[in-house]
């Protein structure tokens, strides 16, 4: 009985001291900063300010990128985007000139009128950087991102013609009128990022900032004459939002710390 009393009392000695122990260690699987490769896909909406405002109005843009991620949370990235969707907001005689009759009409091949599509288009190619700041210790892939990008973007108007009955915006015509411009620009990120541990789980939001310099790329244009060669300056302001697949991620290790 002596023998059973002293492996009773060794045994919660033991126990109470076990329980101290797992109330100041905590164990938890925690994201330490790894090195991760990923897919992405975004979507975004931007409204126009400055040259370009006075041709269009909002767009939506849709996007596609690589990212590298380091164990620092330095991030390096290529991305292409494509905007569409923009309506006019100028006169489309403007934009069209004499095309345009007194009724705001155009007239087809066939003295009838015509259905024309005309919305602004544009795309960019870019690289850039960013940093992620993490927010809590058990997420240290995620948190406050900043980014920027720097790359060429391009912009024009896009005719729709389905029943090709309009001969002065037929095949290379419609050059003459969509004012396609192109040229240097910058964009800068800020929102929050979520590296899961589930693939499907990683996502980022926030809101962007695209500043260009762009000059026409045609000669001439049949409204207006011949196109200057001067810089115009055109802001993008946007909220984007964007879904992350991981192709290449190193094993996350589980971290021990005390309270």
């Amino acid at each position: 009985m002596k023998k059973i009393a002293l492996l009773l009392a060794f045994l919660l000695i033991v126990t109470a001291s076990f329980a101290q122990l797992t109330k100041r260690l905590n164990k938890e699987l925690v994201d330490s900063t790894t090195t991760i490769v990923w897919l992405e896909a975004n979507f975004s909406y931007q409204l126009p300010a400055g040259y370009l405002a006075e041709t269009f109005k909002g767009n939506f843009n849709i996007g596609t990128g690589f990212t590298y991620k380091t164990s620092k949370n330095w991030t390096w990235n290529v991305n292409f985007n494509y905007m569409f969707g923009s309506k006019l907001s100028c006169d489309l005689r403007d934009v069209l000139g004499p095309m345009v009759n007194s009724n705001g009409d155009i007239l087809d091949g066939y003295g009838m009128k015509a259905t024309l599509g005309v919305e602004g288009r544009y795309w960019d190619l870019a690289a850039g950087f960013g940093k992620i700041f993490p927010v809590t210790k058990k997420m240290r892939n995620s948190g406050i991102w900043i980014q920027g990008n720097f790359g060429y973007l391009s912009h024009k108007i896009h005719f729709t013609d389905n029943d090709h009955l309009i001969d002065q915006l037929d095949g290379d015509y419609r050059k003459g009128y969509d004012r396609r411009s192109a040229g240097f620009y910058m964009s800068q990120f800020i929102g929050y990022i979520h590296l899961g541990k589930v693939r499907v789980a990683s996502f980022y939001g926030g809101i962007e900032i695209y500043e260009m310099w762009t000059v026409p790329t045609r000669n001439w244009n049949f409204v207006t004459g011949a196109t200057s060669s001067a810089k115009k300056f055109s802001a993008l302001f946007g909220v984007k939002v964007g879904w992350i697949i991981p192709l290449y991620e190193k094993k996350r290790t589980e971290i021990y710390y005390y309270h």
